[in-house]
């Protein structure tokens, strides 16, 4: 019980939400996800460990980058089964649309440098 209920409360944010969507489109970084979402890091990276800790988004370490993306095959059944209801209703949702202009415009290379 207590697995579906972390998969359930981290799905109940709206921020959270756009995070799925976001990396529905492709794997980014926090600084990519903070200029797509126009949130502090802070907030991005709080909303990234409860997206995580509920088998609903998965880190890697690539040099400096910490690449986030939405888990393959989670081991939690329920963030398994959330995944596959959540990505054809994040098709087509309203309202995503300037987000999703953000997240093809997205880079940290630029977004990072001095």
């Amino acid at each position: 019980m207590k697995k579906m209920v972390k998969v359930m409360k981290a799905l109940s944010d709206p921020s959270r939400l756009k995070i799925m969507k976001a990396l529905q489109m492709r794997t980014m970084c926090v600084c990519e996800l903070q200029y797509t979402l126009s949130l502090a890091q802070s907030s991005i990276s709080k909303h990234l460990k409860i997206l995580e800790e509920a088998d609903l988004v998965v880190s890697r370490k690539d040099g400096l980058w910490v690449n986030y993306s939405l888990a393959d095959n989670p081991e939690n059944p329920y963030a398994s089964d959330m995944l596959n209801l959540l990505v054809p209703w994040l098709e087509s949702a309203p309202g995503f649309e300037d987000m999703m202009d953000r997240v093809k415009t997205a880079d940290r290379q630029f977004l990072t440098r001095n």
